[in-house]
């Protein structure tokens, strides 16, 4: 007994800690109404359809009991049952409650999975847009629909177990006879199971009234595209009546099925159901198939065609590309002055030759300072503004990493090691001689460009472990030259762990026992869970899905990633679906699963980037910006939530400057574009006008290739936009086809406008995969790529960018080097093309002055031995700045020893020797600088030595 007791006490423990720090967690975040509306609504309709599922099969087990005949000259059949029913005679109450325990068990924890469809049905705003065939709003298919069918489902499911527990009860009493001689079935028993019948035949009858509202939501094959949503003319022209007439079968065959309580003969409904049951076939199935075959297939396109422009409304209304405007563009330039053309490039493009996806190793050399930091797989790109001018920036945190700490233990991995710390960014647009970034925020703690922020990381993508903070074990900040920085969190972040009851419970969730006795908690100890942006999000809104790409911003002194999240319903009549996870699918998510979109199996035929939200990286504080003011989906949840979305107007100028254009959607609405950018029916359906998006041509995948973010000018722009661009070949080859680009910078009038440049069908322009072949087999290029390639060195392709310029097409794409030891890659070269003319030289400038025969001035040829970008250090009368220079002489000379040899490796560390040279000689003359010093100052502002590292580690020109 103590044991059964201590069982029953420890599952319900169990039971309560899982509540209990869910509801400790939304606490600590400031959302409880999102997890109190969320838990009562599942309580609600535990209870509510339980209850309603155990009355009904309870009621007509009661019911077949009650109704039992008198057992008197008992059969065979019923002295066999005898002993069953002798044997459950004691306990008929307490199996009576058993089972409807059971069914209602069920039938609750079924119901209560259907929270949001509640929320939504009793929340639903209008659309105020009607479907083009019953002329009902859009919110009755997106909100109403799904929740009447889900009624419907529970109606069928009653009805179906209360036919069988009644059925079941009538024979074991004898109302229901299988192998006795004389009627089969007392009269009670006919008409308790007729009405019972007659229910599931009526539910049958709104099933099929249902049913014609369903076929505008209805996905079906069609040669014209995947996924086809919506009536054709065969639904409407034979299913549509034919499900009109099935409904008023299956009502008349209801009614007989009522009738048998008067009339006591089941001759009427069988005959109705028979009826009933051949009608479907006939009508539901032959009569449809005869009308696609006999009516539509002889001339189909004419049939066709008004249901295809309802579904090209729809579906470029449903996925935001209605207004998405199509410019007929030649694909060939036809300007003479190649000099005015290399000069309209900087104007119409800030070209990045640092690809986000390629330097997040260089970062992680140059940058990780510690090994425990490290830097995403991906870095991000961004714009900061210097001097008044945006500058498209790579940008990636540096982050925890366990598997870099000295020892792995308990007290190190959740008490001692808890942040990353300082942002790293670089100039997209460059890269200094050596081909490494050029850092415009760097160092630990990190300066720069970025002005004073908070840097301690305590939340982002890498950290995906708890933390216990705050109490009397203290945390490592950071190490500098003079050993290692402690430090104590104190942000109001996390749940507090002085309460013996919550160290309890969190002990029994994360399975840790010695969170309960550890006398490493303490007094103002607070555990920090669910850390990555993307967790949190979802967590505090669990009816958005979350963009696969959240990014960190400085706003306003604090590190904030911003999360793009969207709303989505998968019943807008006759726009055709989409399975997020295969459309957002490219090169990028094939190797980063961390970039793939939450909810990937979700099919959706509507989605919205309404919400913005921000998570601060040191507070872990989640904010939710209202962003699209129109989306009656958005509308609805806050209706549901309210409170926990903000207005759009509490975007402060300073993050709407960060915000962007989400990657997910747009590569939802560049798949839905490779079909739907034609708006006339007859084209659409002829297929000769499909699109695709084409593989990635810098590596080997098969996978798509992935949008690039890239401040440019398209041809009806005055200025650079931040943009989002891509490209697509037409179906099953592989030259161009159309480019297109989406206005990605928030708080700017054209926001969000989608325009195409369309190439001519008569004439051919290499698309990205035949330009990255034009690269490859050019003799000299080939040539060059091979000797980068020699020993141990291994050549990394980074984005092929496309920019429109002066109707033709300019592709660019840096080439990066990893050199013998080195495990990072360098940019060595870049390739351009532009009208057929290729360029592979050893920067972006060079490569455009080749490439349009624009005149160059040639610096004179170095000294033999000398490297061509770097000038030995100059000399000095101060002894110690001499020292240091002379220490810089010497690494100078090694690197060039280096790079004679091939030995990247060892350059790479020569190069470092030489910078820390240079920069104690810059550190010794400031010090003699100074009143009293040795030396006059030199001239404010004067340069580092041409072409070595300037004391920032960026070069004064790359």
């Amino acid at each position: 007994m103590t044991l059964g007791v201590l069982a029953v006490l420890g599952m319900a423990f169990t039971m309560f800690a899982g509540f209990w720090t869910d509801w400790l967690w939304y606490r600590s975040v400031n959302y409880s109404s999102v997890f109190t509306t969320t838990l009562w609504t599942k309580i609600g309709l535990f209870f509510v359809f339980g209850l309603l599922m155990a009355l009904a099969v309870g009621l007509n087990i009661w019911l077949a009991h009650r109704l039992r005949p008198p057992l008197s000259a008992m059969s065979m059949e019923q002295q066999s049952l005898d002993r069953y029913r002798m044997g459950i005679a004691p306990y008929k109450k307490w199996l009576l409650l058993g089972i409807t325990a059971l069914v209602g068990l069920i039938a609750g924890a079924s119901a209560s999975s259907q929270w949001r469809t509640w929320l939504m049905w009793v929340n639903g705003v209008p659309f105020n847009q009607k479907d083009p065939q019953f002329h009902l709003d859009v919110s009755f298919y997106a909100f109403d629909l799904p929740w009447y069918r889900f009624l419907l489902g529970f109606g069928f499911a009653a009805a179906i177990l209360s036919v069988i527990a009644a059925a079941l009860t009538h024979y074991l009493y004898g109302g229901l006879r299988i192998t006795s001689p004389g009627a089969r079935a007392t009269a009670a028993a006919t008409g308790h199971l007729s009405v019972l019948l007659g229910i599931f035949v009526a539910l049958k009858a709104v099933a099929y009234w249902l049913d014609r509202y369903g076929l505008a939501v209805k996905s079906s094959d069609f040669k014209a595209t995947d996924s086809w949503t919506g009536l054709r003319y065969v639904d409407a022209n034979a299913y549509l009546p034919a499900k009109t007439i099935l409904f008023c079968i299956a009502v008349i065959c209801a009614v007989l099925f009522f009738a048998t309580l008067w009339r006591r003969t089941w001759q009427l409904p069988v005959i109705g159901f028979g009826l009933m049951v051949l009608s479907a076939i006939l009508i539901g199935g032959l009569y449809p198939a005869i009308v696609q075959k006999f009516q539509v297939q002889p001339n189909e396109q004419a049939k066709e065609a008004p249901y295809v422009a309802k579904n090209l409304k729809a579906t470029r209304d449903a996925y935001g590309i209605d207004d998405t405007k199509v410019t007929d563009y030649a694909g060939k330039s036809t300007t003479t002055d190649k000099t005015k053309l290399r000069d309209d490039v900087d104007g119409t493009a800030s070209i990045r030759v640092m690809d986000p996806n390629i330097v997040s190793p260089t970062f992680q050399q140059l940058q990780q300072m510690r090994n425990y930091y490290a830097f995403p797989t991906n870095l991000d790109v961004d714009r900061y503004s210097k001097d008044g001018k945006d500058q498209d920036t790579v940008i990636g945190l540096r982050e925890l990493n366990l598997n870099g700490i000295p020892k792995n233990n308990w007290i190190n991995d959740h008490f001692r090691y808890t942040h990353g710390y300082g942002v790293v960014a670089a100039k997209g647009t460059t890269a200094d001689a050596e081909g490494r970034p050029v850092f415009t925020e760097s160092d630990l703690p990190s300066q720069g460009d970025l002005g004073t922020y908070q840097q301690r990381i305590y939340y982002g993508e890498k950290t995906t472990t708890y933390s216990i903070v705050g109490g009397p074990q203290k945390e490592i900040d950071y190490s500098d030259d003079s050993g290692e920085k402690t430090f104590s969190y104190t942000a109001d972040s996390g749940v507090n762990l002085s309460n013996p009851v919550n160290r309890a419970a969190y002990a029994l969730a994360f399975s840790e026992p010695q969170i309960m006795y550890s006398g490493a908690i303490g007094e103002g100890s607070r555990i920090l869970y669910n850390r990555t942006p993307k967790q949190r999000v979802e967590a505090v809104a669990p009816w958005l899905t979350i963009d696969g790409d959240a990014y960190p911003a400085v706003v306003d002194g604090k590190i904030q990633w911003i999360v793009d999240a969207y709303t989505t319903t998968n019943g807008y009549p006759y726009s055709s679906r989409t399975t997020l996870g295969d459309t957002t699918a490219d090169s990028l998510t094939a190797t980063n699963n961390s970039r793939a979109v939450v909810a990937q199996q979700n099919q959706v035929n509507y989605i919205r980037n309404s919400v913005k939200a921000t998570v601060d990286a040191y507070t872990g504080q989640v904010k939710l910006y209202q962003w699209d003011t129109q989306d009656p989906v958005l509308k609805t949840w806050m209706k549901a939530f309210p409170g926990t979305v903000k207005a759009k107007g509490d975007i402060s100028a300073s993050l709407m400057a960060h915000l962007r254009y989400p990657q997910d959607l747009f590569k939802v609405q560049r798949e839905l574009l490779s079909r739907y950018h034609v708006e006339d029916a007859d084209t659409f359906l002829s297929g000769s006008e499909v699109w695709q998006v084409p593989d990635d041509p810098t590596n080997k995948s098969g996978d798509a290739v992935p949008p690039y973010y890239l401040s440019m000018k398209m041809p009806d722009q005055s200025a650079q936009a931040f943009s989002l661009t891509t490209t697509f070949t037409p179906n099953g080859r592989d030259n161009l086809s159309a480019f297109m680009a989406v206005d990605a910078e928030a708080g700017t009038p054209d926001y969000g406008k989608i325009r195409i440049l369309k190439l001519p069908t008569s004439t051919t322009v290499n698309g990205p995969k035949q330009v990255q072949s034009q690269f490859n087999s050019e003799q000299d290029i080939a040539e060059s790529i091979r000797l980068l390639q020699g020993g141990d060195s291994e050549v990394e392709y980074g984005n092929l960018l496309t920019v429109p310029l002066d109707g033709g097409l300019l592709y660019v794409e840096p080439v990066y080097v990893r050199g013998g030891g080195l495990k990072y890659p360098l940019l060595r070269k870049v390739l351009v093309s532009y009208g057929g003319n290729t360029a592979f030289e050893d920067t972006l400038d060079q490569a455009l002055n080749k490439v349009f025969g624009a005149d160059v001035s040639t610096p004179e040829p170095p000294d033999e031995g000398e490297d061509p970008g770097t000038t030995p250090p100059p000399t000095s009368s101060n002894p110690t700045v001499q020292k240091a220079l002379d220490d810089a002489q010497k690494a100078f000379d090694a690197g060039q020893e280096a790079l004679k040899k091939g030995d990247w490796e060892a350059y790479g560390r020569a190069q470092a020797d030489l910078e820390a040279a240079l920069r104690r000689a810059e550190d010794a003359q400031a010090a003699a600088d100074k009143p009293g010093g040795t030396s006059s100052p030199s001239p404010s502002g004067s340069p580092s030595p041409s072409g070595s590292p300037s004391p920032t580690g960026s070069p004064d020109s790359g």
